[in-house]
């Protein structure tokens, strides 16, 4: 019987025909020329974390539980195996003195699943782990192995770079990655509730002024989670204690869990229970080691979309979406979420040229929403909006090719290195054409 893959949050299945796991980047060659000679689509899958059907194939897939590990370290690079899971690295760095210096909330992702999907943090100084990435290690469509860099002298090799960072697994197969890190460091991490309109006015000075901000909006409320991560060389304090434990995993999973399920049977009582959560939110505070810090525990499953606009349109996207909320007759139990980034020169990075907001939008996975998706992006799309490449949208390549100044450049590149569309499926169709 053939393996079924499915992803995290259970909407993307596939049966493909065959699964391999590769342990060497020997291996991963051979398999995709194999692939190439007997006419099958390849494509290597990560976690399962991207909520689209990027990872699909009814062909050949590849999993990347046998290529992990730290290969080498020194000189501010790490040079990492693909599938290593980003908290076993986060673990490994931090024996080593070392860190990512920005970094998303998920760490169940590997290291290269989340590179080509574009997953980033919150930063004001440092954009997601794609501008983080110094190398690459590459099969391509002919089963050859090649490496590019951010200093290579060769400019089609320094462009495959460029492209390949966020290249959705469309050029090649990663087999490795080089990062650039930074010496081990702790964040003070601060937890504010703020009012929306509080928020709205003091965006700038919350955005300029601090290291990384995180922001949650409870739709039908006025109530806002501001959290606040900035370096701080105070001692660790309630890393273990249970204040933490109890608003990072009872509140946020245990009880969050059961109000999902709560709502998803009497959908109308969502406002009320969103007005109690927003008057119960506390202040708190914490020193960690950053990574500690950046991650988060999510054990409620849900659906996600999320699209990167220009950082000054961000007031009045919010604006647009409170009143869409305020309008429709949706109950939206999970808070839209806010974060920011520099710009970035991957050529599919969300936020590429241009410094970037991101709003996302949940719900939970027992209760689908789509025309709620569906109206926020309209609002998305207006405001010259770019949809995270793991998570729900309904854009195509038409739309995508005036999104990204870059996108015909990485469209001809495709179309040179693997002509026969072996690394494709039905996704890659629609939004790389």
């Amino acid at each position: 019987m053939s393996e079924v893959f499915r992803n995290w949050a259970g909407n993307q299945v596939a049966t493909p025909i065959e699964v391999r796991t590769p342990s060497c980047t020997r291996e991963v060659a051979a398999a995709v020329a194999e692939a190439a000679e007997t006419g099958r689509r390849v494509r290597m899958a990560g976690s399962g974390h991207s909520f689209t059907g990027v990872a699909l194939t009814e062909g050949l897939l590849l999993r990347p539980h046998a290529l992990t590990g730290v290969r080498e370290a020194g000189d501010g690079r790490v040079r990492v195996a693909a599938g290593t899971p980003l908290h076993v690295l986060n673990e490994e760095l931090h024996r080593r003195g070392l860190a990512l210096a920005n970094m998303g909330d998920i760490t169940a992702q590997t290291v290269a699943g989340a590179i080509q999907t574009g997953t980033h943090g919150s930063g004001r100084d440092v954009g997601g782990l794609a501008d983080q990435v110094a190398a690459l290690e590459l099969v391509l469509a002919d089963g050859s192995v090649v490496e590019v860099g951010e200093d290579d002298p060769d400019p089609e090799r320094r462009d495959l770079f460029d492209a390949a960072r966020v290249g959705l697994g469309a050029l090649g197969v990663v087999t490795e990655v080089t990062l650039k890190v930074v010496p081990a460091f702790r964040l003070r991490s601060e937890r504010r509730p703020m009012r929306f309109g509080e928020v709205l006015e003091t965006l700038e000075e919350l955005t300029t002024r601090n290291e990384h901000v995180d922001f949650f909006w409870f739709p039908h409320t006025d109530f806002c989670m501001v959290k606040l991560h900035n370096r701080d060389d105070g001692p660790v304090t309630g890393s273990g204690g249970f204040k933490r434990w109890f608003d990072n995993v009872f509140l946020e999973n245990t009880v969050f869990g059961a109000v999902c399920e709560v709502g998803t049977l009497f959908p109308r009582t969502i406002p009320a229970i969103n007005r109690l959560s927003g008057r119960a939110l506390t202040a708190a505070a914490y020193t960690d080691v950053s990574h500690r810090v950046f991650a988060t525990v999510r054990r409620v499953r849900f659906l996600e979309m999320e699209y990167a606009i220009p950082a000054e349109r961000l007031p009045q996207a919010l604006r647009e979406v409170r009143d869409l909320i305020d309008r429709g007759d949706w109950n939206i139990v999970f808070p839209v979420e806010v974060r920011v980034s520099p710009p970035s020169d991957a050529w599919l990075s969300t936020a590429y040229g241009r410094a970037t907001a991101y709003l996302a939008f949940h719900v939970y996975r027992r209760m689908p929403l789509p025309a709620y998706f569906e109206a926020a992006e309209q609002i998305m799309v207006r405001l010259d909006g770019r949809p995270h490449w793991g998570k729900l949208h309904t854009r195509d390549a038409a739309y995508l090719a005036t999104a990204y100044p870059r996108f015909g450049d990485f469209a001809a590149l495709r179309a040179r290195l693997d002509p026969r569309r072996l690394f494709g499926n039905d996704h890659l169709d629609a939004v790389l054409g």
